[in-house]
């Protein structure tokens, strides 16, 4: 190599550096990130980032929740059984969400915050951790207590978030619920741009039915 070529080289590394730090920085604010979901163990797999991918997607081919997912009772951090079709009739956003998730931790505060500003006009949240119930216990109620989690938090079954996921391996998932029971819209993962404004005005559309 020439010592023009090496000269050349040299200089255009730092910006090379700069631009690759740029784009990530950009991709980091304005992007999707969700952690892909290890159900059954609730060990944390690799965060990915993915701008082009739409915040909100429609609830695709399931419009309704199923019955293994409304009739399976589910344990709860409280020792009350959480069942979906206890909500018939009633406003309801599911969350599946894990402790070790970064993007679930940014996005519960926003629903912690909707919970309390909605619930008086009937919006019910429900949290659903992917992770074992037994091996997480402790942290779930650390989590719960941590972030004020003021509705109902329990565990989804293997079935339940299988169900839900509908083959779409990553967490946060939420679901809004209208009162006639039909998915209004479906979140995967989180955007900090753009999934709260657009979970704000999906409850309140529910909200107006």
């Amino acid at each position: 190599m020439s010592k023009e070529n090496r000269e050349k080289n040299h200089l255009l590394t730092p910006a090379r550096l700069a631009l690759t730090v740029l784009v990530l920085s950009l991709v980091s604010v304005f992007g999707i990130s969700s952690c892909n979901s290890a159900d059954e163990i609730g060990k944390p797999g690799p965060v990915s980032i993915n701008p082009a991918k739409p915040a909100a997607a429609a609830a695709g081919s399931m419009v309704t929740l199923p019955p293994v997912v409304l009739d399976t009772e589910l344990k709860a951090v409280n020792g009350r059984p959480i069942k979906l079709s206890d909500y018939a009739g009633k406003v309801l956003v599911v969350n599946l969400w894990a402790t070790w998730c970064g993007p679930c931790r940014m996005e519960i505060p926003e629903l912690v915050k909707f919970h309390n500003e909605f619930r008086a006009k009937g919006l019910e949240v429900v949290g659903l951790s992917t992770e074992n119930p037994e091996a997480s216990a402790a942290g779930v109620r650390r989590f719960v207590q941590e972030f004020k989690m003021d509705y109902p938090v329990g565990w989804a079954t293997p079935e339940v978030a299988i169900a839900l996921m509908q083959g779409r391996d990553a967490i946060p998932q939420s679901f809004v619920i209208s009162r006639n029971g039909r998915i209004l819209k479906r979140f995967i993962g989180f955007s900090a741009a753009a999934t709260p404004q657009q979970l704000r005005d999906a409850i309140e559309e529910a909200l107006k039915g």
